[in-house]
């Protein structure tokens, strides 16, 4: 009996969004309209290079980067609920599927010693170039339509449970923790016997919502979540199952 937890990163583990967050390193703590207004819908990565760009052009260097990365609080709760599944690994896989990157993602989880916690990490690979500048790539190619050019979090996790099958590893039931748009097509995939937690009052519950007034409801099961409290308060149960 083995469950996998799937979380989602930005306003999920923590209760910012780590690409905005960046902003506080740039002159005056923003950026100028000319860079803010050239974001196309579905092109963040490609967006968020531009961003790193222009805070290399300014001077900021890695280690300001990092300092004031590791400054984002986590989502009430989640510092309990990471240190409960890091205290019950045997019955918990445990990965995040995110549009954030590898470093941002890296930094934070290891200077909250969290890394330990999560199997896999899917995300936007990023490294410093040797001028000392950020730089971000596309998680990978896919065909869906309903997703962002760089990444179907379906396409994620669907590679992952083959992956695992083919290991010999297959799951009583999936956990789906997200909180954005990009969530609901990896909750779709989602069967009966699975649960998606869409944080209360974010982007993913009204999508789900809407989907059951249409007509058209997510085959799993739904809880909402408001603080990770509620999120190890179902797991407690499950295990006690």
């Amino acid at each position: 009996m083995k469950f996998l937890l799937v979380f989602d990163f930005d306003h999920t583990i923590i209760d910012e969004n780590s690409d905005t967050w960046i902003v506080k390193c740039a002159p005056e703590k923003k950026l100028p309209n000319g860079l803010r207004n050239s974001y196309r819908p579905g092109h963040w990565t490609e967006y968020m290079g531009r961003v790193f760009v222009y805070l290399g052009d300014n001077g900021v260097k890695e280690d300001e980067m990092k300092r004031t990365m590791t400054t984002i609080p986590f989502t009430a709760g989640m510092v309990d609920l990471l240190g409960f599944i890091g205290e019950n690994k045997e019955l918990f896989d445990c990965i995040i599927v995110s549009d954030s990157n590898t470093v941002f993602i890296d930094w934070i989880l290891k200077a909250a010693d969290f890394h330990k916690v999560f199997d896999e990490v899917f995300t936007n690979p990023a490294a410093f170039s040797s001028t000392g500048y950020l730089t971000v790539q596309n998680f990978h190619a896919h065909h869906c339509a309903k997703c962002p050019k760089n990444l179907c979090k379906k396409k994620v996790l669907k590679e992952f449970l083959d992956k695992q099958l083919e290991r010999g590893v297959s799951y009583t039931k999936i956990v789906y923790i997200g909180d954005g748009g990009n969530d609901l097509c990896p909750v779709m995939f989602l069967r009966k016997d699975d649960v998606a937690m869409p944080r209360e009052g974010y982007i993913l519950e009204k999508k789900i919502s809407q989907l059951a007034k249409d007509l058209r409801p997510v085959e799993c099961s739904v809880l909402v979540w408001s603080s990770a409290f509620d999120i190890m308060s179902y797991l407690k149960l499950l295990i006690k199952e």
